[in-house]
């Protein structure tokens, strides 16, 4: 190869990366843009917010936002701030992401190293049960739940207690872990699928049974697609809005419902300060999940689309 060959090639290979990287970084500006806006605007005082430009740095940086927000913001007509939603959906958040991601790798299991009759048809039930919009079970779900509340008086009246039937939190677990089910079950199914099945019929000779095989084998080499779920899980439950405006009210509401609470209160002034800050807050977990996982979110992804 000539030398002007070769310069032209690399120089072509600077260009391409220049473009690469500067559209990148001009991605990553826009993407993290409405964030940097937020962060900044919480240590603001509404004085400077008013006064200022939104981009500027805050001049006198300050907590008193954030404490407000946490402790004594005006959610609806109570002024307690967003601390106790905070622990509703911390409440409602893992038992709900812990059940599901259990019952989708069960599912998972028997879908593919115990195939029944008609395993086929219930996978495609249980996938067709994806792409169900959350509006349209709205009102058989309430129904179901309606029936729960039923259940919880009258264990009320005859034992003394509900075993949680008809409790907002125990409800709302109940509807994310059945419609998070059918996510579930395809993740971990059709991680599942390509796993070698000698090992399961090896451990059935040496007198493995279900239950053995499942926790053993199966869950132990399935932490890729473990994170990938959990993070799946817990993104769309914190973040949902819908149900939790449905089927809870008064201090049983998630975070997401008392933040929009929060930004729409009529009880004074509008103080952005506080509310960047409560967003701020309600973003943390999810933000965290995804830092401190991330990478296993990626590589659990490729692993189950190479395995699947």
């Amino acid at each position: 190869m000539s030398a002007s060959a070769s310069s032209g090639t690399a120089g072509g290979s600077i260009v391409t990366r220049v473009v690469i990287y500067g559209l990148l970084g001009l991605f990553a500006v826009i993407y993290l843009a409405p964030l940097f806006v937020m962060l900044i605007t919480s240590f603001k005082s509404l004085d400077e917010i008013y006064s200022g430009n939104m981009l500027a740095l805050p001049r006198n940086p300050s907590l008193d936002a954030w404490g407000k927000a946490w402790g004594s913001a005006c959610v609806g007509l109570t002024c307690e701030g967003i601390k106790g939603y905070f622990w509703n959906s911390i409440k409602m958040v893992v038992p709900a992401v812990a059940i599901s991601t259990c019952l989708g790798a069960l599912n998972g299991y028997v879908l593919t190293k115990w195939r029944f009759r008609g395993h086929k048809l219930v996978f495609a039930l249980m996938l067709f049960s994806c792409f169900i919009p959350f509006q349209s079970v709205l009102l058989p779900m309430a129904t179901v739940l309606g029936h729960f509340g039923e259940i919880g008086r009258q264990l009320q009246d005859s034992i003394g207690t509900s075993l949680g039937f008809g409790n907002p939190t125990v409800n709302l677990v109940f509807v994310h872990t059945i419609y998070g089910l059918g996510f579930t079950t395809l993740f971990f199914r059709n991680y599942y699928e390509a796993f070698p099945t000698e090992l399961v019929k090896a451990a059935q000779v040496d007198g493995a049974s279900f239950f053995q095989i499942f926790w053993r084998i199966l869950i132990p080499n399935s932490t890729p697609i473990i994170v990938v779920t959990v993070i799946y899980q817990f993104t769309n439950i914190w973040n949902d809005f819908l149900f939790g405006a449905s089927y809870a009210s008064g201090e049983s509401m998630p975070m997401t419902v008392a933040l929009n609470n929060v930004v729409n209160t009529s009880t004074g002034v509008v103080e952005y300060n506080v509310n960047m800050a409560a967003a701020v807050i309600a973003a943390l977990p999810t933000l965290l999940v995804y830092v401190l996982a991330g990478r296993y979110f990626v590589r659990g992804l490729m692993a189950g689309a190479v395995k699947g």
